[in-house]
């Protein structure tokens, strides 16, 4: 009897255990189609295209100390989301997939920091939920599938939160080193940058201020910032004076007036807008945060407003800037419909607005695009169908909202919406195919017979046009076979190929070049050749 109950509890673990496996994959399994995109891609020119370019540069020319704008030493940035992109394109092939992959892990990394901080600062029910917020924001979702160091970054702030956040006591060593190591990493990612979520951090820091005098803070602070050393006293043989100076020069250009300049104000619309569709909730969880007397309130209500006063004051503002507390927001986001779910004086408008007057706004704005501005907009079948079908999935989703559900299924109804649209937004290309019509006509000028093994060069006048900048940028990333910048066309040797703007030159010397290729979306570059 006792060997047949044993035999029946040894089934019953097994049945757990693999129910729990199951779980734990799901979990994975869930944001993948809001994460990966395996069809064609394409650069946007900034800041991504950039990057890529000097990442391309450091496995052509094999240096991987200096950042590069053609022959020129680029001294405003680091090297580390270059050498990162340059790294991971020699590890897994030179292919545009692989120039995501820090980007994508960072993302990944991101969601389960958010997992963690809500198991944290909450408990482990509805955790999965925290981050789905995260995936499902624009702001977030749009720079996850960028090439751009902004992901990164963010992530390494995610842990650092974290790590403090998991700091008790003196005992917790671990911890103790890993908010040390985040703020070398992120300082080799954005410099100065990370000294705002640092002060932001401060009421927080004073309360665990006990752990700043424990040599495995600051052992972990050196361990962090080995990657910017070594590269510091790399690059400074090639420089005149240390690499700080040039870095300070970049902050002081940002911290007065220039193209990036915004009002002081300009947060209080922008961050609402990116953070869509979960601004409000999110609004409305930091509002309750900052009236809880638990220390949680220094983390996700303190920490966030802290953050958006510096940077408002800050004179170049720009929309990722705000992305470092994007995993806040997503918990806060949680707070706020729980808030408003068990709200006797707010449910009944927080459902009417969820289950009514948005989905309406959401069919109407389907509408509207599908029969008025669908033909005005160049996107293809496949890119309306999808938007078309994620509106629609969203909006319906929502309008399934009801009073009598319970706060599990209001959650999950809430998600389903956003989840959707943003897994057809991903899957139909928009967010990772930004440059498609000029991808599809280099895709062509890439199988020319002429083109295929032979070098292109690069007239200097179009590369230092800022109008023409940002298609040299796309351009030279698709050029099978890109070679250097030429001071005119006149340089060019018989035979040889380049991509220039000077049609006044061409059109004076019509025996002596050759047009090979020219397009609207191309232009002003046009391909010729030295006859």
């Amino acid at each position: 009897m006792v060997q047949f109950q044993l035999s029946a509890l040894t089934k019953q673990i097994k049945m757990v255990k693999k129910t729990l496996k199951f779980r734990y994959f799901f979990k994975l399994f869930v944001f993948i189609p809001l994460v990966f995109y395996f069809g064609k891609r394409s650069y946007i020119a900034f800041d991504e295209g950039f990057y890529a370019l000097q990442a391309r540069w450091i496995l052509e020319k094999g240096n991987w100390t200096i950042p590069l704008w053609w022959d020129e030493y680029v001294l405003d940035r680091t090297i580390g989301l270059q050498f990162l992109i340059a790294k991971s394109q020699d590890l897994f092939g030179r292919n545009i997939f692989s120039a995501y992959l820090p980007t994508t892990v960072s993302s990944i990394l991101m969601l389960f920091i958010t997992y963690k901080l809500h198991e944290e600062l909450f408990n482990k029910k509805y955790a999965i939920i925290s981050p789905l917020i995260l995936a499902t924001t624009y702001l977030w979702f749009d720079y996850s599938h960028l090439a751009t160091q902004d992901i990164i970054y963010s992530c390494l702030v995610s842990i650092g939160v974290l790590a403090l956040v998991k700091i008790k006591s003196k005992k917790n060593k671990l911890y103790i080193m890993l908010f040390g190591i985040w703020i070398g990493l992120a300082f080799m990612m954005k410099t100065f940058l990370v000294f705002v979520p640092l002060l932001s951090l401060i009421p927080y820091i004073f309360l665990k201020k006990n752990f700043l005098f424990i040599k495995f803070f600051w052992l972990g602070l050196l361990i962090g910032l080995i990657p910017f050393l070594l590269w510091m006293f790399s690059i400074n043989a090639y420089l005149d004076k240390n690499i700080i100076f040039y870095l300070v020069e970049k902050f002081n250009f940002l911290s007065s007036k220039n193209t990036f300049t915004n009002p002081f104000y300009y947060y209080f619309w922008n961050i609402p807008l990116t953070y869509l569709p979960w601004s409000f909730f999110a609004i409305i969880g930091t509002i309750y945060n900052f009236s809880q007397s638990k220390e949680n309130k220094y983390i996700l209500a303190f920490f966030p407003f802290l953050l958006v006063a510096t940077l408002s004051i800050f004179s170049t503002k720009t929309p990722y800037y705000a992305l470092q507390i994007s995993s806040i927001f997503s918990l806060n986001t949680f707070v706020g419909i729980k808030y408003l779910f068990k709200s006797f004086k707010y449910n009944q408008l927080f459902i009417f607005l969820t289950s009514k007057i948005i989905p309406l706004f959401i069919f109407a704005l389907t509408f509207t695009y599908y029969f008025f501005f669908k033909d005005l907009i160049n996107f293809n079948t496949k890119e309306n169908t999808f938007i078309v079908l994620g509106l629609l999935s969203f909006a319906l989703s929502w309008s399934l909202i009801k009073h009598k559900n319970s706060f599990k299924e209001i959650l999950i109804t809430l998600i389903i919406g956003p989840y959707l649209f943003t897994s057809f937004i991903l899957q139909s290309g928009l967010f990772t195919d930004r440059s498609r019509e000029l991808r599809e006509k280099m895709e062509y000028v890439s199988s020319l017979d002429l083109v295929k093994n032979q070098m292109i060069m690069v007239d200097k006048k179009g590369i230092n046009n800022s109008q023409s900048q940002s298609k040299i940028i796309k351009i030279s990333l698709l050029t099978p076979k890109l070679g250097g910048r030429l001071e005119s066309v006149n340089k060019l040797k018989k035979s040889e190929l380049a991509w220039t703007t000077d049609l006044k030159t061409i059109k004076n010397n019509d025996d002596s070049y050759e047009v090979i290729y020219e397009n609207d979306v191309l232009n002003p570059w046009k391909l010729i050749l030295k006859k």
